[in-house]
């Protein structure tokens, strides 16, 4: 006979699995590195920071040109479980993209609890969409966008290639991104409305399902050349790797292109380092996805 289902375990157990600092001893070290290694990035030759999106004070986004014209551009979203972190300590990648020929955006938004998640989704497609845009201003080829983002940002980034949106930006109704790559993302967010992370989200059932990238997928003749790669660290949850993998299967089930991309040895905070260190697979998949050659 079955143990009686339990509400306080099954939260105990949620609670748990969406604990990613949990998961990893180090985290403050991490953060530092995010934040040391994007001061680098800061004096990159060309590097504009704090440039407008929109009206708002957190409607910003710092742009990190490459040398050549034409180039594709990673679109690249911080996490943070989207009440922490911002653009400051997010463009670790950079120097390593750039040096590859890649321009690299990182934008900025503002946080819960003062935000909520339909204004900060909403923030992130006014930035592509102004990328899109603007971002041949700087050299960038706006037909050769990929978007990436961590953790929260691998949710927003599955925001942006969510079907149904681009018309209402003033933008094509066809995939703006030619690829997408999140790590460690949140594609079904209704595990956590009776978690912690629901007391600074304030999500009801319909902002959990609307926001939910897997229950957004676009149509196979609007993404069809959208190219999704999606990463999870080897020692992240079991809740964190099914996220991840059943948004893979999802997408790939409307016969879109997608693969999935094995990190070893990495874990929720330093797999995004891995964009900017050169030979890793995550680095390597990026540069695929921007058409760049990964040597």
């Amino acid at each position: 006979m079955s143990a009686p289902y339990s509400f306080a375990a099954a939260q105990a157990y949620y609670d748990r699995q969406y604990n990613a600092r949990a998961s990893v001893q180090d985290v403050p070290a991490l953060i530092a590195r995010y934040a040391g290694e994007s001061q680098a990035a800061h004096a990159l030759p060309g590097a504009v920071r704090d440039q407008a999106y929109g009206p708002g004070a957190s409607d910003l986004l710092d742009i990190y040109p490459a040398a050549q014209p034409g180039a594709p551009v990673l679109f690249f979203i911080h996490g943070g479980y989207w009440r922490a972190l911002s653009k400051n300590e997010s463009a670790f990648m950079a120097p390593a993209l750039n040096a590859a020929g890649a321009t690299v955006v990182v934008p900025d938004y503002d946080l819960a609890p003062a935000a909520s998640l339909d204004h900060i989704v909403d923030q992130m497609r006014r930035a592509l969409a102004w990328t899109f845009a603007h971002i041949a201003r700087w050299g960038g080829d706006p037909e050769r966008i990929c978007v990436s983002g961590s953790s929260a940002g691998g949710h927003l980034t599955g925001m942006l290639v969510a079907g149904g949106w681009q018309a209402a930006y003033g933008l094509r109704d066809t995939a703006v991104a030619a690829a997408a790559f999140p790590l460690s993302g949140l594609f079904d967010l209704q595990p956590l409305l009776h978690t912690e992370i629901n007391g600074w989200m304030g999500l009801d059932d319909a902002a959990a399902q609307r926001n939910s990238p897997r229950f957004q997928l676009p149509s196979h003749l609007s993404h069809a050349h959208c190219a999704l790669r999606v990463a999870c660290g080897e020692f992240e949850s079991l809740e964190f790797k099914r996220q991840s993998t059943e948004y893979l299967a999802a997408w790939k089930a409307r016969c879109l292109p997608g693969q999935w991309v094995q990190a070893p040895g990495t874990n929720h905070f330093d797999l995004p380092l891995e964009l900017g260190q050169a030979g890793s697979a995550v680095h390597r998949t990026a540069l695929e996805l921007l058409g760049l050659d990964a040597g």
